[in-house]
């Protein structure tokens, strides 16, 4: 078989595509990721910050920072032969929260994307995610000058479930973006799997 065509009377095999948000506070880095690791252009909704919007948004932490997304970012990875990720970015101010309910219906999971410099700011996503019953990873950005702490200090922090896994990646670097996307679509499958068995049990 040539590389990337179906053998000679087979029809294409349609690949999996999954669905994944990528969540977190104000300028934690989720467009950067969804940037890094995508195969196409990604599709960015990004506005200027203005001084109407000073008293909104807390740029505490982030005040190099003059760009916001006011609806989502797109992008897609293709993890394997016929395995694509939509990756789904979510705004991160509170105004926007409404937005939330349409992005994550029909995900398989999510990334919750954390700086430890400002722990707070992803409590609500994971709140969000937890009370829905959408499985996600904590994927923990290692921002340059930023002290590290381990994963088991990040889930204590954040008092997470033991199952949940949390991660330590740079959101910059696709292969560090591709472990954390590894890591949620195996929760999210391992979080079904166990679902199945306690309906059919």
């Amino acid at each position: 078989m040539i590389l990337g065509r179906p053998e000679r009377g087979r029809p294409p095999v349609e690949p999996v595509t999954l669905k994944i948000l990528v969540a977190g506070g104000f300028g934690v880095g989720k467009t950067t990721l969804v940037g890094a690791v995508s195969e196409i252009r990604p599709l960015r909704t990004e506005e200027l910050l203005t001084e109407a919007g000073r008293p909104v948004d807390d740029l505490s932490g982030v005040e190099g920072k003059h760009t916001t997304t006011v609806a989502m970012d797109f992008g897609r990875i293709t993890l394997r032969e016929g395995l694509v990720l939509y990756l789904f970015g979510t705004p991160g101010q509170e105004r926007f929260w409404f937005m939330w309910d349409e992005l994550s219906e029909g995900a398989l999971g999510a990334v919750v994307l954390v700086d430890t410099r400002r722990l707070e700011d992803c409590f609500a996503a994971v709140d969000y995610f937890e009370r829905r019953g959408i499985p996600f990873t904590v994927g923990v950005n290692c921002f340059d000058g930023a002290p590290r702490h381990p994963a088991d200090a990040v889930r204590r922090a954040l008092d997470l479930d033991d199952q949940v896994p949390v991660l330590l990646c740079d959101a910059r670097d696709r292969e560090s973006v591709k472990e954390v996307l590894i890591g949620v679509v195996r929760h999210a499958m391992a979080h079904s799997a166990t679902r199945r068995g306690t309906v059919t049990t």
